[in-house]
């Protein structure tokens, strides 16, 4: 203690300056550390990562908890499944009391029913046919057969029904081949190989769906707006990518070694005269100043991004993010009463919020990332923001192409993505059906019996394209 006393003025400056580079150089740590933290607990709620790579579902935020009771809600309509009508009824059993209880009870017969419809499977629901081509003899001792027709020598074992079943099960369920396999063996009594599968989806069904889905692609640089999106994909152990380009009546898919705007440029050409609506990912930024085009970029994924600068534990960032929040709060607030509110007085109404959600966004605190949320909001980058407000037809967000991107996601997890070339091919144009049959209330598995009857026959391809409204 004496010893710190008899120390000269100079020493101890020399100690205070050495001590306040220590907490100095502490300080930067702990906020690289915060830092590091809060990007490794990223989640799809702060960030654009996708819910499928939550490990955890995030907890709710707080004011958003549930009644905690599962099944129908109060208030909600009732959902009842309606009655077969008489021309699919196969049989009808009638079921009355003995007579001898009928004259015990003294019960006088109704003409009327209580109905219940029973659904079940029959021993064996496929029918088996043999066709035999008779074998002739020529006078030179050659042999010559009776031709059989075009449809049935190209089908081979399975028929257009129950080749469809396969497709949809492998498209739409994401079922496995071995597993379709053992689902023929198991439940219909019918073995059948998983390259005998693989090659009815891959050849003959893939080829069917070919024409619609080629053009369906050459539809998409007419549209007036198309969401994009993409996610991984796995082809021969490697990392491919599943493009997703959704207009408002089909969707198409493209499998494809990169992630670059070459692949934009290949779907929808250079001078792309639609809107496009994407996340802020540099390939749809670069495709965008390329050819000029209009993009909407996605709210969720702005907003997200700033929700997780209140993670970063920097009380500057924190409260110009909860501004921000708060801002679009109220302007997508305003935005869904735009249809009973006077067109003149909503327009007002989103023009006073759109200025000061742009007022605070472009003045952030001095910290990397509110820097590089606020650069995007530059002058000739602001208005992909806000295409939404005067623009019909142009939604604020991606979430409908996010939405139709989940189920070739799924079929990944699942089936560990293709091998080959062909499965490529087919894994497009089956997606790409099937995403397309949903949105416009279609039946995916009777497009793909339909269109592999046209192949089998030579005939027209059905179309996938929407009819003029």
């Amino acid at each position: 203690m004496g010893g710190r006393e008899n120390l000269s003025r100079e020493q101890l400056v020399e100690i205070i300056e050495r001590l306040e580079r220590r907490i100095a150089a502490l300080e930067a740590e702990n906020a690289d550390l915060k830092r590091r933290l809060a990007a490794a607990s990223k989640d799809s709620s702060t960030s654009s990562k996708p819910p499928s790579s939550d490990i955890v579902k995030p907890p709710r935020p707080p004011g958003h908890a549930g009644n905690g009771r599962i099944g129908g809600q109060p208030g909600h309509p009732r959902h009842q499944r309606p009655p077969f009508d008489a021309n699919r009824i196969d049989r009808i059993c009638l079921h009355e009391l003995p007579p001898s209880e009928v004259r015990r009870r003294r019960l006088r017969p109704l003409d009327s029913w209580h109905v219940l419809q029973q659904v079940e499977l029959v021993e064996k629901p496929y029918v088996v046919t043999e066709h035999r081509a008779r074998r002739y003899l020529t006078p030179a001792g050659r042999i010559v057969l009776a031709s059989l027709a075009p449809e049935i020598r190209r089908a081979g074992l399975l028929g257009p029904n129950l080749t469809a079943l396969v497709g949809w099960l492998k498209a739409c369920g994401h079922v496995s081949y071995r597993r379709i396999g053992e689902f023929f063996g198991d439940v219909l009594n019918l073995p059948i190989s998983g390259g005998h599968l693989a090659a009815c989806c891959t050849g003959k069904l893939s080829e069917a769906l070919k024409p619609a889905y080629e053009e369906l692609a050459s539809a998409l640089r007419q549209e007036a707006v198309l969401g994009s999106d993409e996610t991984g994909h796995r082809h021969r152990g490697k990392g491919y990518w599943t493009w997703c380009l959704r207009a408002a009546r089909f969707t198409v898919f493209r499998l494809d070694a990169t992630r670059a705007a070459r692949v934009l440029v290949d779907l929808l050409g250079e001078d792309f005269d639609g809107i496009l609506t994407v996340d802020y990912y540099s390939a749809n930024r670069a495709f965008a100043r390329r050819g000029e085009v209009r993009t909407q970029y996605c709210w969720s994924h702005l907003l997200r991004d700033v929700s997780f600068l209140r993670q970063l534990g920097r009380p500057p960032l924190a409260r110009w993010a909860d501004q921000l929040l708060a801002i679009a709060r109220g302007l997508f607030r305003a935005w869904h009463r735009r249809t009973g509110t006077d067109p003149p007085r909503w327009r007002r109404q989103m023009e006073r919020w759109k200025r000061a959600f742009l007022e605070k966004v472009r003045r952030p605190p001095q910290e990397a990332d509110a820097l590089n949320i606020s650069r995007r909001f530059d002058r000739p980058g602001a208005p992909a923001y806000f295409r939404f407000l005067d623009t019909p037809g142009v939604e604020p967000t991606n979430n409908a192409t996010e939405r139709a991107i989940r189920q070739p996601v799924l079929d990944r997890r699942i089936t560990q993505g293709t091998r080959s070339v062909r499965g490529l091919r087919w894994c497009e144009r089956a997606w790409t059906a099937a995403a397309t049959c949903t949105q416009q209330g279609r039946s995916t598995f009777r497009f793909f019996r339909d269109a592999l009857l046209a192949y089998l026959t030579h005939c027209p391809t059905p179309t996938l394209l929407p009819a003029n409204p």
